[in-house]
């Protein structure tokens, strides 16, 4: 019975660490974004003003 809960024991304080250091990594991870182009806002402010209707 000790043993079995020796081995349980060792098993969640290793899914523990685990847990802590895969937390930890993904916290230092650097996100980024991709910065725009002014030829797409451009482009995207010409189609709009195309496909508006005419008022009459």
């Amino acid at each position: 019975m000790i043993t079995v809960l020796a081995i349980s024991v060792i098993i969640v304080a290793i899914v523990i660490v685990l847990a802590v250091v895969t937390t930890s990594k993904a916290y230092m991870f650097k996100h980024t974004v991709d910065s725009t182009d002014s030829i797409s806002a451009d482009q995207e402010e010409m189609e709009n003003k195309s496909n508006k209707f005419p008022e009459n």
